[in-house]
């Protein structure tokens, strides 16, 4: 899991780094068809004005920023990811052939292979509140953070929007030489404008319906907060009114952390829960394991659907999860919590 990550353990890797060096060689393969000689520039989330003599080709990439890349046509040579490729929900119904795949769970990065693939970038977003790019936040195997020195990193920042997060990486493809205008992602782009007409429909038809995202875990119930959810801001600004919680823990502002004896402590009228495939999603199965999620009344009703956490990167991605938001708006009762 990436900086959304609730609960996390951490073990050591084998990677040895020594001399390594970040240049890839113009002839291999991994680059977008029309990608441009160079010099090449991007500016960074972080500030960063990052630049090379000339565009990088060779570029490995976290799961959601390689899928982002990738619907522009560009193809990563290498790809880490927080779960199994099987399962990430960035990397479904994508070709993965020719890929390497150098890490499978948050934190754990194969630095050896990634050397080997001589990359000359690596992208990963940048999280403003842990000021480290995904998969060299605090928590990570130390060894796994060596990434960052077999070439220059960028990435866009995962901050207040996810649609100010899919133009970045559009600008960023555009700086790699992609076509970004062809059909495809113009197709992905109205389709998205008509999700969020309908999504805007949906909220205003009830005003009064009230949201909180949450996280169940064994040890604990983690409620989202939006600050720090680009997702869930977009959410907030399209009229839908997502919780704040009171008390985000403040060593990790991501999360108010509830003991499941609180687990009441808010009752919205719709429960948004981690979506990601490593939490267990189904509301009667944590009914079971956890007999106080039934004290939301929301959960009590069934009231709960797929909140799509940190993954989204495309228009494409977001029209089809807003599609799934939007019809759990229109059967909400907005009287549940009360």
């Amino acid at each position: 899991m990436q900086a959304w990550r609730p609960v996390l353990a951490v073990a050591a890797l084998s990677a040895v780094l020594a001399g390594l060096t970040g240049c890839g060689s113009d002839s291999d393969t991994g680059d977008a068809a029309a990608a441009a000689s160079g010099p090449w520039s991007f500016t960074d989330g972080s500030g960063q004005v990052v630049k090379t003599d000339k565009t990088p080709k060779r570029i490995i990439a976290h799961a959601g920023e390689a899928a982002a890349l990738m619907s522009f046509g560009i193809k990563p040579v290498g790809v880490y990811a927080d779960e199994s490729v099987k399962t990430d929900l960035n990397l479904k119904n994508l070709d993965l052939t020719g890929i390497e795949i150098l890490g499978e769970e948050w934190g754990k990065i194969d630095v050896e292979k990634a050397a080997a693939l001589r990359p000359d970038l690596i992208v990963a977003d940048w999280w403003p509140a842990e000021k480290a790019h995904s998969g060299m936040e605090e928590g990570v195997d130390e060894k796994s953070k060596k990434i960052g020195e077999l070439a220059p990193v960028v990435g866009v920042t995962y901050g207040k929007s996810i649609v100010a997060l899919a133009d970045g990486y559009e600008n960023l493809a555009k700086s790699l030489g992609a076509d970004v205008s062809s059909p495809q992602i113009a197709a992905n782009k109205k389709r998205f404008e008509e999700a969020l007409a309908t999504f805007k429909q949906a909220t205003a038809a009830k005003p009064g319906l009230t949201v909180a995202a949450m996280s169940p875990a064994t040890e604990k119930l983690y409620v989202a907060n939006p600050e720090h959810a680009p997702e869930l801001l977009d959410f907030q600004s399209w009229g839908l009114k997502v919780l704040n919680p009171a008390s985000p823990d403040p060593a990790f502002p991501y999360w108010e952390n509830l003991s499941w004896e609180n687990a009441d402590k808010y009752q919205p009228d719709l429960i948004l829960w981690d979506g990601r495939s490593f939490t267990l999603t189904a509301n009667a199965e944590w009914g079971k394991k956890q007999p106080t999620w039934f004290k939301i009344k929301a959960a009590k009703a069934g009231a709960t659907v797929s909140w799509p956490t940190v993954w989204l990167h495309s228009y494409g991605d977001y029209a089809t999860e807003l599609d799934k938001l939007t019809e759990a708006v229109k059967a909400a009762d907005p009287n549940v919590g009360n």
